[in-house]
């Protein structure tokens, strides 16, 4: 497997910089790399990278950029707001997110919200490891939590919201979205809203389900945990309305096999 990762720097070919200690001690000590083994590198702005190791001690850790693999390409414009969980369950939300494909994370302050307190840089540093290992070419953006009634007083009406209801008039999602998927163009804005492990209070439900750019889906007869019924509605969006038709890019040609 040839590492992929993030790094916070311009990239272009020729460019030789050091890996900073998070990269250098995965390359060195956990998948034990050494001068000449290729890498792929991504920024979030400048697409992806083959590249190599030019010199890997245990001092210094350094890589030389190769042509540009791929591009660059966003995801579907779609936010994940979620009510904050403990941290395991939050830390599992991110991950999984982040590989699905969410284009942010908006934490959402409800009635019944228990954990209220997120460490962001930590859950930033788990979207970057997702990124890497999922091929995708952006890091989704996480912000900082904002209660209910705030998120939806700043609204923009244009982005439609999907709500994840465990109560009320709700249409089960795929056949909702795929009711909406007529009027989808590229430059449609989406956000999925999932409530707390104890629900959303009836008032929370009553005040989106009202507003007019908000569809109501049903998940099904179970009741899913928080995380599972954000990631359940993630996934489906994704394969309706995103980019579930799009297939994984091609391996990586090393550096010294490239066409000149």
């Amino acid at each position: 497997m040839i590492p992929r990762l993030y790094v916070p720097v311009e990239l272009k070919p020729g460019l030789v910089f050091p890996a900073a200690e998070r990269a250098a001690h995965y390359l060195r000590n956990v998948m034990r790399r050494n001068v000449g083994d290729p890498i792929i590198l991504f920024n979030g702005r400048d697409g992806e990278f083959a590249a190599e190791i030019t010199e890997a001690s245990k001092r210094v850790v350094e890589m030389r950029v190769g042509p540009q693999r791929r591009a660059q390409m966003g995801v579907p414009d779609v936010w994940l707001c979620f009510a904050p969980l403990k941290k395991d369950a939050v830390d599992f939300l991110v991950e999984k997110a982040t590989e699905l494909g969410v284009a942010a994370f908006q934490p959402v302050i409800t009635q019944h919200t228990s954990a209220t307190r997120l460490n962001l840089e930590r859950l930033a540093a788990n979207a970057i490891e997702a990124a890497e290992q999922t091929e995708r070419l952006t890091l989704p953006e996480i912000r900082q939590p904002l209660s209910l009634r705030d998120m939806i007083a700043a609204w923009d009406p244009r982005r439609r919201i999907i709500l994840c209801a465990e109560a009320g008039p709700a249409a089960p999602i795929a056949t909702a979205l795929s009711e909406l998927q007529p009027s989808v163009s590229i430059s449609n804005a989406w956000a999925i809203v999932c409530g707390p492990e104890g629900g959303f209070a009836r008032s929370e439900l009553d005040l989106l389900s009202n507003l007019p750019f908000v569809t109501p889906v049903g998940l099904g007869p179970r009741i899913l945990r928080a995380d599972t019924a954000a990631l359940t509605a993630l996934a489906v969006f994704q394969s309706i309305l995103g980019d579930g038709a799009l297939r994984p890019p091609a391996p990586l040609v090393p550096i010294g096999q490239l066409p000149a």
